[in-house]
């Protein structure tokens, strides 16, 4: 599968806000973007574009999908696949996003980044409803029960419980419940508002360019 491998503390600087795509060292001193707080390259110091309709709805939608850790295509799906649900597509697009595997273990602070969890959901080390599922784009529905799975090498990943134990109540989103001493929690379909960030992204914008 075709995945990004280039430097990702480029993308938070290039989009101009943090992204938290490297987990814990995104709260330290060493983020680049702390360090870089301006765009990559040449220029990226002293250059100040206006950018037109067009350009803000790209920059949108860039920062949208590689905040979710998606190429091109496998964003412009889900778009399609939320414009055929009833309902407001930009919503419905948030809310698949949302329900993605990797992005539900992320939340439950069960890895410190997506790309983490991606990686370990691929080798095996999760189940929903106590069955193994090894696909990070898995769509959760409510009521699914995600888990580390009983096997001693996933129970004992030092990733895993590193993660957890850095994970606090107050950071929870409202639509997951988690048990830390059984190591899984239960999901259900979030509400538009309950999503963490949802206040930074302008998701209409998807909708306006992919409908041009």
């Amino acid at each position: 599968m075709a995945r990004y491998t280039d430097a990702v503390c480029r993308i938070c600087r290039r989009e101009g806000e943090k992204l938290y795509l490297k987990g814990e060292r995104c709260q330290s001193p060493k983020c680049s973007f702390e360090r870089k707080g301006f765009a990559p390259g040449m220029h990226g110091r002293t250059r100040r574009t206006k950018l037109s309709e067009y350009g803000n709805q790209l920059r949108e939608k860039q920062k949208i999908k590689r905040m979710y850790g998606l190429l091109e295509s496998q964003f412009h799906t889900f778009y399609l696949k939320a414009s055929r649900m009833p309902g407001i597509t930009a919503s419905n697009l948030m809310v698949m996003l949302e329900s993605r595997l990797d992005n539900v273990v992320y939340r439950l602070g069960m890895a410190p980044s997506r790309a983490a969890a991606r990686q370990l959901i691929r080798h095996g080390h999760f189940t929903v409803n106590e069955k193994p599922v090894n696909i990070p784009s898995y769509l959760l529905s409510s009521g699914d029960k995600v888990g580390v799975a009983q096997k001693v090498t996933s129970r004992r990943l030092e990733i895993i419980h590193h993660s957890m134990q850095r994970m606090s109540a107050s950071r929870l989103p409202s639509y997951l419940e988690l048990d830390k001493a059984k190591m899984e929690g239960i999901f259900r379909k979030p509400e538009r508002s309950e999503i963490p960030e949802i206040e930074k992204l302008r998701e209409q914008m998807v909708v306006e360019l992919y409908s041009k």
